[in-house]
C-alpha cells in the first residue's frame, strides 16, 4: 500500500501533473495512486523526488510499534 495520494492533495499536486512528469499516462499515475498497482520501486523513488519528500513518507508502514 502507498499513500500517494494523500501526499498529492497535501501538497496540491494534480494527478495529471505526476503523471506529465513522470512521463507516465493519467491512467497510470491513477492505477498507483488508488493502489490498484503498486509503482515499481524506481518510479517511487521518481515521485518521491518529485514531491520532494523521503521515499518512506510514500508507504503504509508494514509494522506497528
Amino acid at each position: 500500500m502507498n499513500r500517494i495520494k494523500e501526499v498529492l492533495n497535501a501538497k496540491g499536486i494534480s494527478q495529471t501533473e505526476l503523471a506529465s512528469r513522470l512521463g507516465k499516462t493519467f491512467n497510470m499515475v491513477n492505477l498507483y495512486t488508488t493502489n490498484r498497482v503498486q509503482p515499481p520501486i524506481h518510479i517511487l523513488y521518481q515521485i518521491a523526488e518529485i514531491l520532494d519528500i523521503d521515499v518512506r513518507e510514500l508507504l503504509v508502514p508494514n509494522k506497528l510499534k
